[in-house]
C-alpha cells in the first residue's frame, strides 16, 4: 500500500479552561496581608497571592489515523467530540499538545464561512485575498477566476462589498475558492449546514469529483445521508477519542446508535424550513412487533413513533413524510393533505405521532426519511431534512442471496409460469 498522505499518531489537543485570577490588591490591602499572613500560617492556612482556579480538557487524545491519497475520509461525532480541533490541527492553525502529524500536500481549508474575507472588499477582491492566504499564485487566480464566480453563483454582485452578501453568497463564494485551489488535501467542516439544496448538491458533486481526480478530502459533517453517498470510509470521534473506523454505513450506524435519549430515542437536530408552530424533537423506529429489536424486514409493517411540540394547539394538522435510499433517491412522498386524510388535533406541548409504512417493500439497506408538518392550506410549520434513519433486515420471501441496492430499490414477490403447461418455471 502507498504512504498515506496524512498520517496522525497519538495526536492529543488539550485546553486550559476556567482560569481566573484576583483582582489587583491596594498598597493597603498588601500591606495587612503582610501583618497578618504570619499569624495564618500559624493556623495551617497558606494562602496565595494570586488565587488561580483552573481546569483542563483534552479536546483530543491519542488518535491515530491514516489516510490514502484519493479518499473521502467522513468524520462524524457529536458537537464537541473533536472533529473541528483534529481538521485545525491538520489545517495548521493550531498546534497539538502530544503525539505527531504527517501531511504530505498542500492543504486548502474550509473551516467556517468566510474566513479570510474582508467585509469592505469586494467579491473580486476577495477571491484575490482568500486565494492569496490559501496559497495560490495570482495567475493560477487568473486563470480560475471566472470558474470561481461561476461557482458561487455571484456574477452579478462580484463588484459588490461582501459585507452586502447574504450568508448564503458568502458560503458559496468561499467555498468556490477553496474548491478551485486544486489541493492534494481539500477539509470541509460541515458547509452543508448552510446553503439551498441546489448548492449542497454542488458541493457534494465538486468533492466526489475532487476524490475522483486523486484528491483527498476530509469532510466533518452532522448529515449522515451526506457522510454516506459521499465518502469511502468514515471514522467516529467521541469526547476527544477514535471510537470507530471503517465503512461509512457502518460507522453512521453506530454512531446514531449511540445518539439514543432515553428509551431507544434518536434525537431529531435541525429544522430547514418553516414557521416553527410544529417542532419535531426525537423519533424511535419499531417492527411490527411494535419493538426495536429485531430490525423490521422488508415486506412488513414498520412505526415511526416522533414526538412533536406544538406551540400551541393545531385544530388540523397535516402530516407528510419523504423516504429516500442511501444514495438520496427518493422512493415516495406522501403526505396527508393530498390524500385527503384527516389527522386528529395536535395538542399545545408534546406529543407523540405514530407513523405506519404498510409491507414496505423496499430492499435490505439504510434509508432515510425527511418529515414535514403543515396546515390544510400547505403552509409549512415544520421540514427537517433526512431527520430520521432506519435499517431494513432481509425477509425470508426474499430467498437466500443477500440482496442489496445493486438489485434495484424494491422488492416484488415474482412467479414466472409457462403457459403451454400448468408448471411454474
Amino acid at each position: 500500500m502507498d504512504r498515506p498522505i496524512v498520517r496522525v499518531e497519538g495526536l492529543g489537543k488539550q485546553y486550559r479552561i476556567g482560569a481566573r485570577e484576583l483582582k489587583y490588591k491596594t498598597i493597603r490591602e498588601t500591606l495587612v496581608d503582610a501583618v497578618v499572613s504570619p499569624f495564618h500560617r500559624l493556623n495551617g492556612n497558606v494562602r496565595s497571592a494570586v488565587e488561580e482556579v483552573e481546569s483542563h480538557i483534552w479536546a483530543l487524545k491519542d488518535v491515530s489515523l491514516d489516510v490514502q491519497r484519493g479518499e473521502i475520509l467522513g468524520i462524524v461525532g457529536r458537537n464537541g467530540a473533536g472533529k473541528s480541533t483534529l481538521l485545525k490541527i491538520l489545517s495548521r492553525i493550531t498546534e497539538p499538545t502530544e503525539g505527531r502529524i504527517e501531511v504530505r500536500g498542500r492543504v486548502a481549508s474550509l473551516l467556517e464561512v468566510g474566513t479570510g474575507f474582508h467585509g469592505e472588499l469586494t467579491g473580486r477582491e476577495n477571491v484575490y485575498l482568500n486565494g492569496a492566504i490559501m496559497g495560490m499564485r495570482k495567475l493560477e487566480i487568473d486563470r480560475k477566476f471566472d470558474e470561481i464566480v461561476a461557482f458561487a453563483e455571484v456574477e452579478k454582485f462580484v463588484d459588490t462589498p461582501v459585507k452586502r452578501y447574504s450568508s448564503g453568497m458568502y458560503l458559496r463564494l468561499a467555498f468556490a475558492v477553496a474548491a478551485h485551489l486544486d489541493p492534494e488535501i481539500l477539509v470541509v467542516d460541515e458547509v452543508l449546514a448552510v446553503g439551498d439544496a441546489d448548492f449542497q448538491r454542488k458541493c457534494l458533486g465538486r468533492m466526489r469529483e475532487q476524490g475522483g481526480r486523486g484528491r483527498t478530502v476530509l469532510f466533518v459533517s452532522h448529515n449522515m445521508v451526506a457522510v454516506m453517498q459521499l465518502c469511502t470510509r468514515a471514522v467516529w470521534l467521541d469526547m476527544g477519542k477514535v471510537r470507530a473506523i471503517g465503512e461509512p454505513n457502518e460507522i453512521t450506524g453506530l454512531y446514531l446508535d449511540s445518539t439514543t435519549t432515553g428509551q431507544g430515542e434518536r434525537a431529531i437536530h435541525r429544522m430547514i424550513r418553516g414557521d416553527g408552530m410544529v417542532e419535531f424533537l426525537s423519533y424511535r423506529v419499531l417492527n411490527k412487533e411494535l419493538q426495536e429489536r429485531p430490525l423490521p424486514t422488508t415486506n412488513e409493517d414498520l412505526f415511526i413513533d416522533v414526538v412533536v411540540k406544538a406551540r400551541e394547539r393545531i385544530l388540523h394538522p397535516a402530516f407528510g413524510i419523504e423516504i429516500y435510499t442511501s444514495h438520496q433517491t427518493l422512493l415516495t412522498d406522501i403526505n396527508t393533505r393530498e390524500m385527503g386524510v384527516s389527522v386528529s388535533p395536535l395538542p399545545k406541548g408534546e406529543s407523540t405521532l405514530r407513523i405506519r409504512l404498510k409491507e414496505v417493500p423496499y430492499l435490505p439497506g439504510n434509508y432515510t426519511a425527511t418529515i414535514y408538518a403543515m396546515n390544510p392550506q400547505g403552509h409549512l410549520y415544520s421540514f427537517v431534512e433526512n431527520a430520521i434513519q432506519f435499517e431494513l433486515r432481509q425477509s425470508p420471501l426474499c430467498g437466500t442471496t443477500q440482496l442489496d441496492h445493486r438489485w434495484g430499490c424494491v422488492f416484488t414477490a415474482v412467479e414466472f409460469t409457462n403457459p403451454g403447461t400448468q408448471n411454474s418455471l
